[in-house]
């Protein structure tokens, strides 16, 4: 296969000859017809003036791989690869009449350099994507050129480990660029990179580390500085796109976004397929509705960006947003109007992803405009339409609410105290120190107010919870400022899935690492201090466990007869409770046994995953006040001395939950396991003939006294 493909490229090349040699003589391209090279814009008449773009998604970003690894180097049929046709100045002039401003041109270069040779870009490939910038730029558009899909290069494992190695890479191309495209005028923009990040790693797209923000923080100041000096009579005032770590719209990583100071013409580009449950998530099985809830957490999320940038006089471009067709068309209209009607009254350019891919089969489909017959998609046309009909709209003024608000908050000693010592929290801890301990926090009294949080670090989120500790339900602050950021009640209650009023904790989340000093609510219902939390909380220590760890079994033990309840919860994705109740026994001890599990968790979610190194056993009620957690033990690890027969949950006890183990395995072995050691210790009523229903009820008896001896001596 891919010996055709190299022979292709050679055909190719030498028919493309003429535009290479075209491309070496710096010829000046048709300057817009809507600007005089010679008049200089603002970088905020720019972005004004770029208002809604559209992504050439999936075309010269589209890069050849074998095996699933990305190969050394392709030819020009690269633009093809993924399934799209050859661009076009019909599909331009299809997006332009459509009334869209820029069009962003993603381009991958790792395929078509020459590392030997100062990565040298290949000139058939160059002179190809100045063939595709002249079809936009010549059409009085806005056009975007980047550095896109660099896989192994701006994305890779080691990127904090990588400077040295991509700054050749990134220099290199960007020093070529910049001389290609000398005589653009600023309708020309150029973006460092796409998305950047560690890839394949457990923290690809969240919780970078410092030392990767580090690497592409210098490769952004590395291009800025080659744009400054080039040849160009631009060189000064090129806009020049700068994102943080995969271009997040996360506050905690745009932070990290270091813009260079004194340069009028940077501009921050930050990806927002936001709210992302709604736009891209798959595992959410209903997108016919765009909720309040997802209504707010947009509004929150793009409030973040301009908190971060604009607030600080940095212009943004939102380089990257879409909402994936789920058969959606009403609901993703309304998300349209709302994410336009924000970003228009805050002055930030957006530029729609198309990938050309119509119908969703739990991939990403953003398809827009059809690129053979140049018609848009029916089902997606109307989500355009919206947003140009925003767009049109005179009553919202372009960038009316570029500064975020004034707001006076009360004092936050004031409040309701939540914690009463500093804690630390840690991304880097996921999933056992990235949170706080769950604080009584009702809704009784949040309601009305705001919670505020004093910190140092990453701004941290809340998360609130039912007093069962289900339906994690996260929000971002409104308003961050002299180091308290401030959480509304009003985005709570439209966050959460359900009745307010079953809201009964609170716990605040770090992104990256946090010292929070006070928590407070400030504000609201005049109810006092918190209510004495009566559950009982115990640690419990998982970091022992291995591959073969099956059971993690756990002892309470309380007045022979009392009622008890409670959960086993960790904290992975979101926080998670394994519910149990029960009744101690004569012997003052309950039981519970939790599956531990390697490489994914129950499908009913009853057990804990692979990666869970710490947890809580929390006892919620137990009629004996003094019930407690005895003791807890993971098995599996290796090593009984002597077996211990009837103790089928290796608790080192033989009671009534070794003979309901020993039933469940019977019904459902998966979902409730028995290791080996278990296993022989279980074998009673006839040993050697494995493990039956009869070795449950002859523990029964052995309970009773009915028996005296279990195993071989019986």
């Amino acid at each position: 296969m891919f010996s055709e493909n190299k022979s292709i490229k050679r055909i190719v090349s030498i028919s493309t000859s003429a535009l290479c040699l075209l491309a070496s003589l710096r010829i000046a391209p048709v300057s817009p017809e809507t600007t005089n090279a010679a008049d200089i814009m603002t970088a905020w008449e720019i972005t004004e003036n770029m208002q809604l773009g559209w992504n050439l998604g999936n075309s010269l970003d589209s890069y050849m791989s074998s095996k699933g690894e990305p190969l050394e180097s392709y030819g020009l049929e690269s633009e093809t690869c993924w399934g799209n046709p050859k661009t076009t100045q019909a599909m331009i002039d299809a997006v332009k009449a459509k009334g869209f401003n820029t069009i962003r041109v993603p381009v991958t270069w790792f395929q078509h350099v020459d590392k030997s040779n100062g990565f040298k870009i290949d000139d058939a490939y160059l002179a190809r994507v100045k063939e595709v910038v002249d079809m936009c730029y010549n059409s009085g558009l806005y056009v975007i050129l980047n550095m896109h899909h660099e896989e192994g290069w701006q994305n890779s494992p080691t990127l904090g480990e990588d400077y040295d190695r991509l700054k050749p890479f990134v220099g290199g191309v960007w020093t070529q660029l910049a001389e290609t495209f000398a005589d653009y005028d600023q309708h020309l923009i150029f973006e460092s990179m796409n998305e950047p990040r560690a890839t394949k790693t457990d923290h690809e797209w969240w919780g970078p580390t410092q030392a990767e923000c580090d690497t592409i923080n210098k490769l952004n100041a590395d291009v800025v500085e080659i744009v400054r000096k080039s040849d160009s009579p631009y060189a000064e005032t090129r806009l020049v796109m700068l994102p943080s770590y995969c271009a997040s719209s996360d506050t905690t990583m745009m932070m990290k976004n270091v813009i260079p100071e004194g340069d009028d013409y940077v501009a921050a580009s930050v990806h927002a397929y936001s709210p992302y449950n709604f736009t891209m998530n798959a595992e959410v099985k209903d997108h016919s509705t765009f909720t309040t809830a997802y209504e707010n957490e947009l509004k929150t999320i793009l409030d973040g960006v301009r908190k971060t940038f604009l607030d600080k006089d940095i212009p943004v471009v939102i380089g990257e947003f879409s909402a994936s067709n789920y058969d959606n068309t009403e609901a993703r209209c309304d998300w349209a109007e709302t994410y336009l009607e924000v970003t228009k009254a805050y002055g930030i350019p957006c530029v729609l992803w198309d990938n050309n891919v119509a119908g969703n089969n739990g991939g990403e489909a953003h398809g827009y405009l059809n690129r053979t017959s140049l018609t848009w998609y029916e089902g997606s046309e109307t989500v355009v339409d919206t947003m140009l009909e925003v767009l049109a709209d005179d009553s919202i003024v372009w960038g009316s609410e570029r500064k975020s608000p004034v707001i006076e908050h009360e004092d936050i000693t004031t409040g309701v105290q939540l914690i009463d010592k500093a804690v630390e929290i840690d991304a880097a801890l996921s999933p056992d120190g990235n949170c706080t301990p769950g604080l009584n926090a009702t809704w009784k009294m949040l309601e009305g107010g705001d919670v505020a949080i004093k910190y140092t670090g990453d701004q941290p989120v809340i998360a609130v919870v039912d007093g069962s500790w289900n339906n994690w339900t996260e929000i971002k602050p409104y308003d961050d400022k002299d180091g308290i950021a401030y959480y509304s009640a009003e985005h709570i209650k439209s966050a959460w899935a359900g009745e307010p009023s079953e809201i009964e904790h609170l716990f605040a989340r770090t992104n990256g690492k946090t010292a929070i000093e006070a928590i407070a609510i400030i504000g609201g219902a005049d109810v006092g201090d918190p209510p004495e939390d009566t559950a009982k909380i115990f640690k419990l220590d998982l970091s022992e466990r291995s591959e073969s760890a099956q059971v993690l079994s756990l002892v309470f033990t309380g007045k022979a007869g009392s009622t008890i309840n409670g959960c086993v919860g960790y904290m992975g994705a979101e926080w998670t409770n394994i519910e149990y109740s029960g009744v101690i026994g004569n012997d003052g001890t309950f039981s519970v046994q939790v599956p531990l599990y390697g490489e994914k968790t129950a499908d009913d979610g009853l057990g804990i995953p692979a990666g869970i190194t710490s947890a809580e056993a929390q006892i919620w009620w137990c009629d004996d006040e003094n019930g407690t957690l005895e003791s807890y033990n993971i098995f599996g690890l290796g090593g009984q001395p002597e077996p211990v027969y009837g103790d089928s949950n290796e608790d080192g006890i033989v009671n009534l939950a070794d003979a309901v183990l020993i039933m469940q395995y019977k019904a459902n072995p998966t979902k409730y396991p028995i290791s080996g050691y278990g296993l022989n210790n279980a074998d009673v009523y006839s040993t050697g003939d494995g493990v039956t229903n009869l070795d449950a009820l002859e523990i029964q008896k052995y309970l009773l006294g009915l028996v005296t001896v279990l195993g071989p001596e019986a």
